[in-house]
């Protein structure tokens, strides 16, 4: 009888990156504050390591030491947008804090049909939504625009639409979410601007062309200078960003979505966020509203 053959058991296979230990935390932590100024203090350790556990599975990497190294060593930034993507929250919903839709639809649109027919504006708006994550916010403002503003009354829309991420502005301008996402959308609206899909895309909702030919789409980091070649807005929306910053990154965001703001326009922010001592250039009308002072408007 022949000999048996040892048997080789087989080596054991890591379920998961090991703890994130200090070092690799505080490098990542600086890299993503020094790219997109949102501050991970000890608490989101968890929450970064969570994140970022399937990127390492996709790249085969099973310590945070060789994933640092990735990152930092990548000449082409392609890790470190993956990086920024995965700690970036993108929840947001169709008419999400609808107070401030109905200032827009009840108060402000009024005074801009009001000052057009007395001939103090013009009829041309344009719109920044500054955190446009999957298109959600700025197809609200879009469908708002197109039922208070009409077209057929000579009014002309422009929303830029921008986002840190390349991934979800991919999202946002394919126009097209699962039906359960019409929640918050009134029903005029769904009727007027939204096609529902048949066949394979029964379950999926389309924006629809008018919708989406005043949007523009742009990728765009807002811990960096805003370029002057966007123009300005009668309307801004940075809502629930500013709390994933820093004072001095928030200083900095904040003096360039005011930069880009019109003397006569009006800035939205998050339910959770205030300009108070951030700025003496503005003035709240209504919680998470904000108009410019007039003493600001004539500064350079």
């Amino acid at each position: 009888m022949a000999p048996r053959m040892p048997l080789e058991l087989p080596q054991a296979i890591p379920l998961g990156p090991q703890p994130m230990g200090d070092r690799e935390f505080g490098q990542l932590r600086d890299l993503v504050y020094a790219h997109a100024g949102i501050h991970l203090g000890p608490a989101k350790r968890a929450l970064l390591t969570a994140r970022l556990q399937r990127r390492m599975r996709e790249l085969g990497l099973h310590d945070w030491k060789s994933y640092v190294a990735r990152v930092l060593d990548d000449a082409t930034g392609l890790e470190r947008r993956k990086l920024i993507e995965a700690i970036c929250t993108h929840e947001t919903s169709f008419f999400r804090e609808r107070p401030q839709f109905d200032y827009l639809e009840n108060e402000l649109f009024p005074a801009w049909q009001r000052a057009a027919a007395e001939g103090r504006r013009h009829k041309r708006v344009r719109v920044w939504s500054a955190a446009c994550s999957t298109g959600e916010e700025p197809f609200s403002v879009a469908m708002s625009l197109l039922a208070h503003l009409p077209v057929s009354q000579g009014w002309q829309h422009e929303i830029v639409a921008t986002d840190l991420s390349r991934r979800v502005l991919e999202k946002a301008e394919a126009g097209e979410w699962p039906i359960d996402r019409n929640v918050g959308i009134p029903e005029s609206y769904l009727k007027a601007f939204m096609l529902r899909g048949v066949g394979e895309n029964v379950r999926k909702m389309r924006a629809s062309d008018p919708l989406r030919a005043i949007i523009r789409f742009q990728q765009l980091n807002l811990n960096e200078p805003i370029p002057s070649t966007m123009g300005q807005f009668d309307l801004v929306l940075c809502r629930n960003v500013l709390i994933y910053f820093d004072a001095k990154s928030k200083a900095r965001a904040l003096d360039g979505l005011l930069s880009r703001l019109s003397p006569s326009g009006i800035l939205l922010v998050g339910h959770a966020e205030t300009l108070t001592g951030m700025t003496d250039r503005m003035r709240s009308l209504k919680p998470t509203i904000y108009a410019q002072l007039p003493s600001a408007v004539s500064r350079p």
